[in-house]
């Protein structure tokens, strides 16, 4: 694969406030890059200096090697958070205005049958529900047949059925070897579309890595989940136990789950609702960025 992307030392200032502090990537051709972080990581101002909304203060970004251009802004396609779209007109109407900003785009016969909009060209857009007006927005970024696709945390506030449907609007396109950048607060998310994450905290990448090769590096245990009134808060100090208590549920990190189980049957704790998993990429964001509560 070539690079299509690639991000040097980039940099960015509001007044005294360093929101991104020399952040460096490529981003390799058909697929999808996912940038990850909790609120004020910097991550939103990275994404907007890749789309061309914001200038950086320093560093540079490239696509296809040049410097982003004209050809850029005709080559990419972005989905934002929140569109704010013409009220009083239909779906179709809102396809056929977009459509009409740019010299080369895609069949909207195409752009409804991908997106699964035929159902309701006809409905005005003030009324379409979460799911449908996410993949209208989709649609919108795909109008003009871009190569790379900004996508800023397009499924969110939808239920879980309308997420998964939309994750396979984008692998979909994956298979057509667009190129896709993802911001998400959704780990599940993120592992099932991303080929490669960076994780930023304060203005700077983490961690980076395939989703799968970054649990491997971090993380050589598995989680033993127990109600908390199961155990006892007595065993919180016990020396073999690394124990975490959260939201009504104990967590029991474990290199050996066989001993850690015969450790706690020792302790007559009842195992009746014993839950094993294995790591996540939620469990890595919250390590590498911890559990503090953000603005």
């Amino acid at each position: 694969m070539s690079c299509i992307l690639q991000v040097e030392n980039l940099v960015k200032r509001f007044g005294s406030v360093q929101a991104v502090n020399g952040v460096s990537f490529s981003i390799e051709r058909g697929t999808c890059f996912g940038l990850l972080g909790p609120n004020g990581a910097g991550k939103t101002t990275t994404v907007e200096m890749l789309e061309g909304i914001l200038t950086p203060s320093a560093g540079t970004i490239r696509y296809k090697g040049a410097p982003t251009n004209a050809d850029f802004r005709k080559e990419a396609g972005i989905m934002f958070q929140e569109t704010a779209l013409q009220e009083f007109i239909k779906v179709g109407e809102t396809l056929e205005l977009f459509s009409r900003f740019y010299a080369h785009t895609r069949s909207q016969e195409e752009l409804i049958d991908r997106c699964a909009l035929s159902d309701f060209l006809d409905r005005d857009v003030r009324k379409l529900s979460g799911g449908q007006r996410q993949r209208l927005l989709l649609a919108i970024a795909l109008v003009n047949d871009p190569e790379i696709v900004f996508l800023d945390e397009p499924t969110t506030g939808l239920d879980p059925q309308a997420r998964r449907n939309f994750w396979q609007l984008v692998n979909d396109i994956k298979q057509e070897q667009k190129t896709l950048v993802l911001t998400t607060h959704y780990m599940e998310e993120a592992y099932e579309l991303c080929d490669e994450i960076a994780i930023m905290d304060h203005g700077c990448i983490i961690a980076q890595g395939s989703p799968r090769d970054l649990l491997k590096k971090h993380f050589d245990n598995s989680v033993i989940l127990l109600p908390a009134s199961d155990v006892p808060e007595s065993l919180d100090q016990h020396e073999l136990l690394k124990l975490h208590r959260m939201n009504g549920q104990v967590e029991i990190l474990s290199e050996d789950v066989n001993a850690t189980i015969e450790l706690l049957m020792a302790q007559k704790i009842p195992l009746g609702h014993l839950q094993i998993r294995s790591r996540t990429l939620e469990d890595l964001f919250l390590e590498l960025t911890g559990r503090g509560l953000r603005s």
